[in-house]
């Protein structure tokens, strides 16, 4: 596993990293012991950020990773993120109250005294042109709550007015394949003012992958099923935003590009790698076995000029169209 550094934090993270929210809702039938073992070969592999949020599983998630800051020796950086279980989701719901409040819950469940890192979790745009959400941030880290503060953003100009708050350690955007826009201005900012980078929805909610089928079947608590026109929150959240089928001709396209002997998600993940300003993928897993897949792209060769022209090619010709000016 190699190590980059997070942000202005002093910490280095193991650049292909763990998402924790397939293993709390959202993703089908979950097993807490296969996701627990899930976690336990993460760490065995060099993982050491995990990235969760309270509403993963309503504390399922952040529960199964304190268990496992619990019996593990090794430093595991923890991610989560506040503001979802707001309803309705509003910006005036980001206030100093309700943001002590969501972090003591956090606390509780990660049985944490002080929270590594809080992301605020896709909040309404207007959040980010309220300096007061910051300032209640700051509080909170005076405060000894909260180590460092992120936002967690669906849009690139979301995460261009975050950065402009000189607190923000961390920004997660989407950023695979197939969500090329972040790459074009915003990494060369995140670069100039040493934010941290986290790769979210590295593999599009598995179609890049090479898995999934024209008649692949997701169970009805699957977001996969219920959220591909943005029903329940962004559309962008589930294929990132990619029609399934359009997804699929042209992760088939994709495919013919990527190095001899590994998967296609290996070559999803190391796309990503091979920019300097993104300090880790988070990719979700929920099974020992997809970890070791997962994390194994960290060991890949970099990817040729050539190989990373085709992935441009493609994306233009088949992708941008639908995802560029959206986020």
């Amino acid at each position: 596993m190699n190590y980059r550094e997070l942000g202005r934090t002093g910490w280095k993270v193991s650049e292909v990293s763990f998402g924790a929210w397939a293993i709390g809702a959202m993703w089908g039938a979950v097993d807490d012991d296969e996701s627990f073992a899930a976690l336990n070969r993460a760490v065995d592999l060099g993982v050491n950020f995990i990235d969760t949020a309270d509403v993963y599983g309503m504390g399922r998630s952040e529960r199964l990773v304190a268990r496992l800051r619990k019996e593990r020796r090794e430093t595991i950086y923890v991610a989560t993120k506040a503001g979802r279980k707001l309803s309705p989701h509003t910006a005036d719901g980001y206030n100093a109250q309700n943001l002590a409040a969501f972090v003591e819950d956090s606390l509780r469940n990660l049985e944490m005294d002080c929270l590594d890192l809080l992301q605020l979790h896709c909040p309404p745009p207007e959040v980010y042109y309220r300096p007061e959400v910051f300032g209640a941030l700051e509080d909170l880290v005076r405060a000894g709550k909260i180590r460092h503060y992120g936002a967690s953003v669906e849009k690139v100009e979301e995460a261009l007015k975050a950065i402009e708050y000189p607190g923000v350690q961390s920004v997660q955007i989407i950023f695979n394949m197939f969500r090329q826009r972040p790459a074009e201005l915003f990494f060369a900012e995140a670069r100039r003012r040493r934010v941290g980078v986290l790769a979210r929805v590295p593999l599009a909610s598995g179609l890049l992958t090479g898995r999934m089928k024209r008649d692949t079947v997701f169970s009805k608590d699957d977001h996969r099923t219920f959220n591909r026109h943005g029903e329940m929150f962004d559309r962008g959240e589930t294929f990132s935003g990619v029609d399934y089928e359009k997804g699929l001709e042209a992760v088939a396209e994709l495919a013919k590009y990527k190095p001899s002997g590994a998967t296609m998600a290996q070559f999803a993940l190391r796309w990503i790698l091979m920019f300097d300003a993104v300090t880790c993928a988070i990719p979700g897993a929920r099974r020992p076995a997809q970890v070791e897949e997962n994390t194994r792209a960290a060991d890949l060769p970099p990817l040729s000029e050539a190989q990373m022209a085709s992935v441009r090619g493609v994306y233009d010709r088949s992708i941008r169209g639908m995802v560029h000016p959206r986020w």
